[in-house]
């Protein structure tokens, strides 16, 4: 009986322990990041219309892609409409659409949402900054493998997207992936 009971006192402390050890290097590890934060509030019918694509992490589905753009209809059904356009290799390239499906996943903020363009596939698309006038998006994923800067115009004024990048940064995305990919001369890559 008594090899027993002092099997189990050291079950429990081999558990204990391994519950303190996996804690604290989770908590000491420099890759851990807190929880992606999107904005507090999207109006929905002011955010349908089309964005330019200004900046984004590369990605094999839009490889060859140039002058980008996202075009967004609210649906009857809540939906939205989605019906992105890229020109292939150049700014005279030849067209490239695709049309996809979004929806709400966050009924409180409008901001967190899920978009498909290959049913039953769907990935997560997050407005994680907003200008006050529907000016510019920022869309991201919450564990920050797809990031998109966008804006109403072609352009962005250098400013804006520096500070744009500081709030990405402030959100630990790594911004040595990002291109940029606007129809001009990007803007200083800031510090």
């Amino acid at each position: 009986m008594g090899v027993i009971v002092l099997f189990r006192c050291l079950l429990i402390v081999l558990f204990g322990a391994s519950i303190f050890l996996s804690t604290a290097c989770t908590f000491w590890r420099k890759d851990v990041v807190p929880p992606l934060q999107v904005v507090p509030r999207v109006n929905l019918e002011r955010y349908t219309g089309t964005w330019f694509e200004i900046a984004r992490f590369p990605h094999r589905f839009q490889e060859g892609c140039v002058a980008s753009s996202a075009t967004y209809t609210l649906r009857s059904d809540g939906t939205i409409e989605v019906l992105n356009q890229c020109r292939k290799g150049s700014p005279d390239g030849e067209i490239s659409s695709t049309r996809g499906k979004a929806w709400v996943v966050d009924k409180e903020t409008h901001a967190k949402l899920k978009v498909s363009f290959f049913w039953p596939f769907s990935g997560d698309y997050w407005i994680i900054d907003l200008g006050e006038n529907y000016d510019y998006a920022v869309v991201g994923h919450p564990n920050r493998k797809y990031l998109w800067i966008l804006s109403r115009t072609p352009q962005m004024e250098d400013s804006l997207y520096q500070r744009i990048l500081e709030r990405l940064r402030n959100q630990s995305y790594d911004l040595s992936k990002l291109i940029y990919t606007a129809p001009s001369n990007p803007p200083s890559p800031g510090s």
